[in-house]
């Protein structure tokens, strides 16, 4: 019975062929500037909500 998998390190064709052919993985977009946002918006609003309530 033969092995038919073939370790990449074996050699280092095999391995330079494995790591560029590797399916690379996509990076979410941060959310960071979106909660950033968001907390500058409740910020703003809350401060115009103060300024409109006892100005």
């Amino acid at each position: 019975m033969s092995d038919e998998y073939v370790d990449p390190s074996g050699n280092t064709e095999a391995f330079r062929s494995f790591a560029t052919n590797a399916p690379q993985e996509e990076q979410a977009p941060s959310k960071l500037p979106l909660i950033i946002g968001v907390a500058v918006l409740a910020v703003v609003l809350l401060a115009l909500t103060l300024f409109l309530a006892f100005g």
